[in-house]
């Protein structure tokens, strides 16, 4: 089994950094140095490298150069999606182009209280920036780990949008807080490809080998009666975010169901956008298979 050790690489000296650059002298001139960046994390990082390369080969059976290429693909275009996440959360999101698909049921989940299930896949802090058009309050459960690593750059940086964050803590005072939320008819963005070791998991075959997701996500969903939709932000040329969001699922009992139904759209995703799989470690445990 290959779980997520519960905690995002990168420092805040990176962040002021790339901050400096968005606002004296402009995204392009970030995404440039990013060049440099991408290359330096290529090597610096040997255990993403190696997940990202048996992702691309053994998932999308590109062959050895391709995946070579799409591993410093994979970092840079992550990168991008910070910078992007830095300037469009601190005022600057007249310089990106947005398309929307499906967002008739952002609308709809919006009016009535939901949650959004997504993934490590895409921009998704994008995604949480466009949602404030639509709904006014924004709520992210994520992992204690990666709440306190950004929370200081969501309340100082990111000013232009407001979202909350609901960490996920042992207590499981998280639960209680999501239900307020979602009686308050708020919206709640979950990931459900994350779990951390003692997590209740689901063994599924994923783009064409075993993986394991996490039970978690999709059980709150259920317990809570919530409606759900699955929604993502992509990248796409030109500074042009694609988000889309799926048809209203309304309240099942069932969370394999509703798991069932994440993976099969996640798979279509990935298909389509291969370099924005942001999970750097070793997702289907290849490691361990012959």
């Amino acid at each position: 089994m290959s779980e997520w050790e519960g905690k995002t690489r990168g420092g805040v000296g990176g962040y002021k950094i790339f901050v400096f650059l968005i606002k004296h002298t402009g995204v392009n001139t970030a995404y440039f140095i990013l060049i440099f960046v991408s290359l330096y994390f290529v090597v610096a990082a040997p255990k993403a490298t190696r997940s990202i390369y048996k992702y691309l080969r053994k998932v999308h059976h590109f062959n050895r150069l391709k995946a070579g290429i799409g591993v410093f693909r994979t970092f840079y275009v992550f990168g991008q999606t910070l910078i992007d996440k830095l300037a469009i959360g601190s005022g600057q999101k007249s310089k990106f182009e947005y398309k929307f698909n499906g967002r008739e049921n952002l609308e709809s989940l919006s009016s009535h209280g939901g949650i959004i299930l997504s993934a490590h896949l895409g921009n998704w802090e994008v995604a949480g920036f466009l949602l404030g058009d639509i709904n006014s309050s924004t709520n992210i459960l994520m992992y204690q780990a990666e709440h306190e690593k950004i929370k200081a750059f969501l309340e100082n940086v990111l000013t232009e949008y407001e979202m909350n964050v609901i960490p996920i803590k042992d207590d499981l005072s998280h639960i209680f807080k999501l239900t307020n939320v979602l009686a308050n008819k708020e919206v709640v963005c979950i990931h459900g490809d994350r779990f951390m070791d003692g997590s209740r998991v689901v063994k599924k075959k994923f783009l064409g080998h075993d993986a394991c997701f996490p039970l978690g996500p999709f059980r709150i969903a259920c317990s809570l009666n919530a409606r759900t939709t699955m929604a993502y932000a992509f990248r796409e040329k030109r500074k042009t975010y694609q988000l889309s969001a799926s048809q209203i699922i309304e309240p099942t009992k069932d969370p394999e169901l509703l798991l069932d139904k994440y993976i099969e759209l996640l798979e279509t995703k990935m298909r389509m956008y291969p370099y924005q799989w942001f999970n750097f470690y070793d997702f289907w445990n290849f490691s361990s298979k012959p």
